[in-house]
């Protein structure tokens, strides 16, 4: 039986030492700004790209990467004996994972290759690669590593704060936070994703409130719960990702947490000091 490659994408935000761990690839999107064209967190880290932000006067574009550098991936894996899963940022945000699956159907017949929408992006998405890696590590086969990606898909979530919706708004990926454009004066969206889309729940006057109100809603999914995992992730923002993700760990008591930048091009849709609590149980 020949062992299971996870593959995702730069979204995931999965912390190095454990890409390292459990040998999981990640094909990087692109991030356009002017006439420079860059790796989302190879050729342009989050400390980089915040720095050049605070100063440009021209917003960068994003891109996903091109269905030959997932077909040159996939390759490369089945060469070396190893079946592969993809499991790659939601495709009502990105075109990633059309790309992949365009990929895989031109892959020599009989390959074993699974594709998989996570219907979420960040460390959401993150935590369905890192438990079905963990799975592939411990032997189980393609089927099961894609079935328990699955199963965390259906037991985990993610609410974040940002600071204003004009770059949700900017980058076509505002979805049903639209409703909030124009009344969100002197207050904090709080947002999360659903069926793989981005949408609006509540409004909260200040960052310290709004950095509560994520607290709640994730201490109110995962109460009475087991296995409980926790993750932060921030927009130029560790402090506040910290305080978080101490809080919610203090309630919650979970058996894993952890921490990361938004990549680039996560960060530029959602732009500077968005806070997010991603969430897993169960498993």
């Amino acid at each position: 039986m020949n062992k299971v490659a996870i593959l995702t994408d730069s979204t995931a935000n999965i912390p190095a030492e454990l890409m390292k761990e459990y040998n999981i690839q990640a094909i990087p999107l692109q991030l356009i700004w002017g006439k420079d064209t860059f790796e989302d967190g190879v050729t342009l880290t989050s400390y980089d790209f915040y720095e050049r932000l605070k100063v440009s006067k021209v917003l960068p574009s994003t891109s996903q990467p091109s269905v030959g550098k997932f077909q040159q991936t996939m390759l490369a894996l089945l060469d070396r004996d190893y079946d592969v899963l993809g499991i790659f940022l939601s495709s009502k945000l990105s075109g990633t994972f059309q790309a992949a699956s365009q990929a895989r159907a031109l892959l020599p017949v009989g390959n074993k290759v699974e594709i998989i929408d996570s219907q979420m992006t960040t460390l959401a998405m993150g935590f369905q690669v890192l438990m079905a890696a963990r799975a592939a590590n411990q032997g189980a086969n393609l089927s099961e590593c894609a079935r328990i990606a699955e199963q965390v898909r259906l037991n985990s979530g993610v609410y974040f704060m940002v600071d204003t919706l004009e770059f949700l708004h900017r980058g076509g990926r505002i979805g049903g936070a639209q409703r909030f454009l124009g009344t969100t004066l002197g207050t904090k969206p709080i947002l999360y994703m659903n069926d793989g889309k981005i949408e609006s729940l509540d409004r909260v006057r200040t960052k310290s409130k709004a950095l509560e109100r994520l607290g709640e809603l994730v201490t109110e999914k995962c109460t009475g719960k087991t296995s409980i995992r926790l993750a932060s992730v921030h927009a130029n923002a560790t402090g506040d990702a910290e305080t978080l993700l101490n809080t919610a760990s203090q309630k919650l008591n979970p058996v894993e947490t952890l921490t990361a930048d938004l990549s680039p091009v996560i960060g530029i849709h959602a732009g500077p000091g968005t806070v997010a609590l991603a969430y897993m149980t169960g498993l």
